[in-house]
């Protein structure tokens, strides 16, 4: 069994091509965006993560290119400061920990750099259907003819197209959270200096932070309510959405939202998690947002992401052609890790989770389990 197709190329879907590629495993990527996705939020590695990268060769590219803030601000609805620290970041935490913060995007080309001389990369593609056999798994494409793997998994975020096809509907897995959140990024017309500011007013606010030497700002915009059907709804609406939701903040908001609409990029979505009783169901098995999705709210997808990686390739090497006892153990191994991870984006609605709860969910699972006993 050597053969794998994996859905997505983002964080998770490379990050298993790489430990796949690592075992003797032949992975194929595809990913429905024409190319690798810029834009988006800075991200986090902690705890066991780290270890992840470090095994991989990537710690001291990633601590290169951290973000490297000196404090934040937190501002009233009028744009007065009324709290400043250079201890910590609403993004990152504690400045002093060993803990790393970077771009999605830079992380993502680690990735895709170190793994494209031998994984095969089908961008601007998708899966249209599956049909499983005793050989193997079938599988259609959107473009180019059918092609046959030995495995398949889905590694395809929130709304997770593997899933559907395997799994079934959305709605039976995905709970809202009831927060809908906007990424974009533009030119550092605030002029901030490795410094973040953040406001709020009821149930609407933003952040805002520096990166590229302080040539960009990356904006995050959130606002309660019910979620809509935002994933299919196009970027036009889903940001006359954003300006209506936000037109009532002050300060600064209207050059917010006029670098908004001449975005380069921009990513809307209601926040939700993903519970699901199994994460595999025959050849087919989901890995990252599209198995468990915490929300951005926990900070800690990216983490999840790359320590369920090396947890199901490892497992998958393991265990010699027995595909159900790799997909159990991987089970078994990350749902304790998984649960207490997503506790972090409930643990205190609107607010960061306390350092505790962080430090604990992010050390939760060792790297270096037993192997399986020999039958």
């Amino acid at each position: 069994m050597k053969t794998v197709l994996i859905s997505g190329a983002s964080i998770a879907g490379p990050a298993l091509a790489w430990w796949l590629r690592h075992h003797g495993f032949a992975p194929t990527v595809v990913e429905q965006a024409p190319a690798p996705r810029m834009g988006g939020q800075a991200i986090d590695i902690r705890g066991t993560a780290l270890q992840v990268i470090e095994r991989m060769g990537f710690l001291a590219e990633a601590q290169r290119v951290r973000t490297r803030m000196k404090g934040m601000s937190v501002l009233d609805p009028d744009g007065n400061e009324v709290m400043r620290t250079t201890e910590m970041t609403f993004s990152a935490g504690p400045l002093d920990s060993d803990d790393l913060e970077l771009l999605r995007e830079d992380l993502t080309r680690m990735l895709l750099d170190s793994t494209r001389p031998q994984v095969e990369y089908r961008f601007g593609d998708s899966i249209t259907a599956l049909a499983q056999d005793a050989r193997g798994v079938h599988v259609a494409f959107k473009h180019g003819p059918p092609r046959d793997f030995d495995l398949v998994v889905g590694a395809d975020g929130l709304h997770s197209n593997v899933r559907r096809h395997a799994f079934g509907p959305e709605s039976d897995c995905v709970r809202p959270l009831g927060t809908q959140l906007a990424i974009f990024r533009a030119e550092n017309f605030l002029n901030l200096d490795h410094w973040q500011v953040w406001m709020r007013d009821g149930d609407a606010g933003f952040g805002i932070y520096p990166v590229r030497d302080n040539t960009e700002l990356r904006i995050t915009v959130g606002f309660g309510g019910a979620p809509q059907d935002t994933h299919s709804r196009d970027p036009e609406a889903q940001k006359r959405l954003v300006a209506e939701r936000l037109a009532h903040l002050r300060w600064e908001t209207p050059r917010i939202l006029r670098a908004m609409w001449d975005a380069p990029d921009f990513y809307f979505d209601a926040m939700a998690q993903v519970h699901l009783e199994r994460w595999s169901s025959g050849r087919v098995a989901l890995l990252g947002d599209a198995a468990w999705c915490a929300s951005p709210l926990s900070g800690q997808g990216t983490s999840m992401a790359l320590v369920g990686a090396y947890v199901l390739a490892e497992e998958l090497a393991r265990a010699q052609g027995d595909y159900t006892g790799a997909f159990r153990r991987y089970e078994e191994r990350l749902r304790p890790f998984i649960a207490l991870n997503q506790a972090l984006a409930t643990e205190n609605p609107g607010g960061r989770p306390s350092e505790a709860s962080i430090a604990r969910a992010s050390h939760a699972i060792c790297l270096d389990a037993p192997a399986p006993a020999s039958r």
